[in-house]
């Protein structure tokens, strides 16, 4: 398993701006995201899907993946919508320096 863990830790993840994704080099697993409206001149990233495929499971991909997306949301000061479940029911529970930049439905009259 540490094998597994290693090839993780040397997994790049990349920006594809044009397929609104991050992904592993390999494009094998992926993070997807689409940029939504959520008021008047205001945008979101709703992370929607995030996939590894069988074989590289438990190497710690999806969280790389999400680290990468909140990153790049943070530095666009844009909010995020955990759509995906394992980001809402797994990574951010681990998480929770990150729930700042969740959405909050009830904060939308005020935007």
């Amino acid at each position: 398993m540490a094998g597994k863990e290693e090839e993780a830790s040397r997994a790049e993840i990349k920006w594809n701006e044009k397929a609104e994704r991050f992904e592993t080099d390999d494009r094998e697993a992926f993070l997807q995201y689409h940029l939504v409206q959520i008021g008047e001149g205001k945008t979101a990233m709703d992370m929607a899907h995030t996939f590894v495929p069988r074989s590289k499971r438990g190497m710690g991909l999806a969280a790389k993946l999400c680290d990468a997306a909140f990153v790049h949301a943070r530095s666009l000061s844009l909010p995020v919508i955990p759509t995906c479940s394992y980001i809402s029911d797994t990574y951010l529970p681990k998480n929770p320096a990150w729930s700042s930049l969740v959405y909050k439905e009830e904060l939308k009259s005020s935007m």
